[in-house]
């Protein structure tokens, strides 16, 4: 029991529970203060940024050694890994309001915006481990830069053609025709390609620089560099 509580995924866990309380009490507060519910939608999005965390860590208990079952788990987390990056999206939201001031509402989004997407790089972090046993880091390294251009590309569904996760279910000819004609005629989607690469370049950049700095703050915890 003293293992687990120690261990840096306990504490990290119990970090970002108490992020989404902090999110979940400012949008209490605000609805409290104008009686409005601006931003409650913002829950909703930051439990679905919560599924990719939940999977990656349902799959890394399970430690499947099939191959079959990983790209099946796999390719289930990439259709909701898009929700936690989503969330930044949602500063489209922001705007002056008579009610609220301006840097309140500002603090509400980053807040959710930023627990989101810790929650979306550590479920990530969990597939690179997990990948680790069937292939070589350079090409781990390669699926993640594809993941997350993906994802920026899912995020491009989700903001702009209102597509969500379930949609694979609930109308999946529908979303289908809206990706396939996007790559048959690429140049008549320039947004789309504006938006998939310059945030795919964007997500790449935050995600290595946060795997950067948890590598290396594991290194100094290890004890051979603690005892020096």
């Amino acid at each position: 029991m003293k293992k687990l509580i120690e261990s840096p995924r306990f504490k990290m866990n119990i970090l970002l529970v108490l992020m989404t309380l902090f999110c979940f009490s400012l949008s209490l507060f605000r609805y409290y203060i104008s009686e409005t519910k601006v931003f409650f939608f913002l829950n909703w999005n930051l439990f679905l940024a919560w599924i990719p965390l939940f999977l990656s860590t349902v799959i890394l208990a399970f430690n499947t050694k099939s191959k079959i079952s990983v790209v099946l788990i796999i390719v289930v987390w990439i259709l909701f890994f898009p929700n936690s990056p989503y969330i930044l999206t949602d500063l489209f939201h922001l705007k002056v309001r008579n009610t609220i001031p301006i840097w309140y509402d500002l603090i509400v989004i980053l807040s959710y915006a930023w627990t989101g997407l810790i929650c979306g790089f550590i479920s990530l972090n969990d597939i690179e481990k997990l990948l680790s046993g069937y292939t070589k880091e350079r090409i781990i390294n390669g699926i993640v830069v594809l993941f997350l251009f993906m994802s920026s590309f899912g995020v491009y569904l989700g903001r702009f053609l209102r597509w969500n996760s379930w949609d694979i279910l609930n109308n999946p000819f529908g979303l289908f025709n809206d990706i396939v004609v996007r790559f048959i005629y690429p140049l008549e989607y320039t947004k789309t390609w504006g938006v998939t690469l310059l945030m795919g370049i964007m997500l790449n950049f935050m995600y290595f620089t946060f795997k950067l700095i948890r590598n290396s703050n594991e290194k100094l915890l290890q004890p051979e560099n603690i005892d020096r």
